[in-house]
C-alpha cells in the first residue's frame, strides 16, 4: 500500500472526501517527520516506534572502481514494530 492508496482507503472507510483524507494523512506523516527531525522518538502503541539512528562517517571503497571514498556521517530513520503488530502478523 502506498500513500495514495492509504488516502483512498481512509476516505472510503470513514466516508469523507479524498481531499480531507489527504490532509489527515499528510498531517500525520508530517508530524512524525518533524518529531524525528527534532531528535524525538515517536511511539504509536500497538503499532511500533520510530527513532533516528546516527552513524559515524568512515572511509570506504567504491565497489565498481575500487576508489577510496569518504562516507559522511548520517542519520537514518529506524522502525521497530510493536508487540501487538508482531502478534497480529504471526497469528
Amino acid at each position: 500500500m502506498n500513500k495514495s492508496e492509504l488516502i483512498k482507503t481512509l476516505a472510503e472507510d470513514k466516508d469523507i472526501h479524498v481531499d480531507e483524507a489527504s490532509k489527515i494523512v499528510n498531517a500525520f506523516v508530517d508530524s512524525i517527520k518533524d518529531s524525528l527531525l527534532q531528535g524525538e522518538r515517536v511511539e504509536i502503541r500497538g503499532f511500533g516506534s520510530f527513532k533516528i539512528k546516527e552513524y559515524k562517517g568512515y572511509t570506504g571503497r567504491n565497489p565498481k572502481t575500487g576508489d577510496i571514498v569518504d562516507v559522511e556521517p548520517k542519520r537514518l530513520p529506524f522502525f521497530r514494530p510493536g508487540k501487538e503488530l508482531k502478534e497480529f502478523l504471526n497469528s
